[in-house]
């Protein structure tokens, strides 16, 4: 059962950290360099900041659903 919530928590601080350098790098500090490129007649910078940040946050969690519930699975700690 360890090595369950050892991979848990991998997944669990990648999906942060992809999250983080979604948010925070693309939306914040690297803002300037991305707003050189367009997406949608919007500045990718900008993109990123306002919108790009929350559609990344919505997979993030139903890539989380789906790795959770192969990970469950796998080790038959699943509901059905």
């Amino acid at each position: 059962m360890q090595s369950y919530w050892k991979r848990n928590l991998r997944i669990l601080f990648i999906l942060l950290g992809i999250w983080f350098a979604v948010s925070y790098l693309c939306g914040i500090l690297l803002v300037e360099e991305l707003n050189r490129f367009m997406l949608g007649g919007f500045k990718l910078g900008f993109w990123f900041a306002q919108q790009g940040a929350i559609y990344f946050f919505v997979l993030i969690i139903f890539a989380y659903v789906w790795l959770m519930n192969r990970l469950d699975r796998e080790f038959d700690v699943h509901e059905d």
